[in-house]
């Protein structure tokens, strides 16, 4: 028998520096997370190397914060997990570097966490997990994709953007707007007090077969519309959200119900930081034929109580990282090893 491990988990792969304490067998201990929101919001995105200076100076003081406010000791940690990508080369250094030099120290074994593995696992820490096979909808800044989990480690790419992803989608418009920074909960915001149907926004490659996503062409007709509707009021900006928010949550909804009824499975799996948009929870959860699962709001975004489960998965199955250290700003889940591997 396996014995039980307390897993630090480091997340650092873009704007949130997110630490965790996970107990296999008692789960989550405690967490801490530092949003750079603020420091990225005047440029309108996140700038790279302010990103990878100001994870340098957080790190440390959040681990002690989180060990201190856990009443957990260094001593106590028996692995470390970290992000080892997709994200910014930078940012994600910081992290693996922290993460690999604390486990040599403590002489714990640790290691790299795929961050859209982490994501897609995120709601297995809810009180009632979904079971395997399922569906996943992993929307993020970064990412939009269609995966099928047959299992932990075994995922079958079944679409994804060509493009921009949804959440990069939702900074753009919400950029053009001048709603500020992060996009997808101002856009959220304004496009309640929206009037339905006054604009229509295309849904786009949804009048064609297949699971792929695009979302330029919805930045293009949305600036057009601002630009057809200048100066805008605060009621033209309102329902200048609405319409685009409604086209983002349609077209992912469709997709959803296509990759369901292509692989036959009843339960899908939402995680990434747009999977906190309260209209495309509704929509999938009230017109899916399927059993909808999704992680709750904080464990949405960015976060390191998802690191910290994925790798004690993995930890648990007898996966260990070397002492070099590799991190990947590009790096697809199809090419990550089962738990058995």
């Amino acid at each position: 028998m396996i014995a039980a491990m307390i897993v630090l988990g480091i997340e650092t792969s873009c704007d949130e520096t997110g630490l965790a304490l996970y107990h296999s067998e008692r789960g989550l201990i405690g967490q801490v997370l530092y949003s750079q929101v603020a420091l990225h919001a005047s440029y309108g995105g996140v700038v790279p190397e302010l990103a990878s200076r100001d994870h340098i100076r957080k790190i440390i003081p959040l681990t002690e914060k989180l060990l201190t406010e856990s009443g957990i000791g260094r001593d106590q940690l028996d692995a470390v997990a970290y992000t080892a990508g997709p994200g910014l080369m930078g940012a994600l250094l910081v992290g693996a570097t922290f993460g690999r030099t604390l486990a040599w120290a403590l002489g714990v074994p640790a290691l790299g966490v795929h961050h859209m593995e982490a994501h897609l696992l995120a709601p297995l820490l809810g009180a009632s997990p979904p079971s395997l096979p399922f569906v996943a909808l992993l929307v993020s800044g970064g990412h939009t994709q269609l995966m099928l989990a047959h299992d932990v480690g075994q995922y079958e790419m079944l679409g994804e953007s060509r493009d921009d992803a949804a959440g990069e989608a939702f900074d753009k418009a919400a950029k053009m707007l001048d709603l500020g920074y992060p996009g997808g909960p101002r856009i959220a915001a304004a496009a309640q007090s929206g009037t339905p149907k006054r604009f229509r926004f295309p849904r786009p490659m949804t009048d064609r077969p297949g699971l792929e996503f695009s979302f330029s062409g919805l930045k293009t007709f949305t600036l057009n519309t601002i630009a057809a509707n200048r100066p805008l009021s605060e009621q033209d900006v309102a329902d200048v959200a609405h319409a685009f928010e409604e086209a983002v949550v349609d077209t992912l909804f469709i997709k959803c119900r296509r990759a369901l009824q292509q692989t036959g499975v009843r339960t899908l799996v939402m995680a990434g930081g747009v999977a906190a948009n309260s209209k495309l929870r509704e929509r999938l959860q009230k017109d899916l034929d399927a059993a909808v699962h999704y992680a709750e709001p904080a464990l949405c975004t960015d976060n390191g109580a998802m690191i910290a489960y994925a790798g004690a998965l993995r930890l648990e199955a007898g996966q260990r990282e070397a002492l070099h250290i590799e991190t990947r700003a590009r790096w697809p889940m199809t090419e990550l090893q089962g738990l058995a591997s």
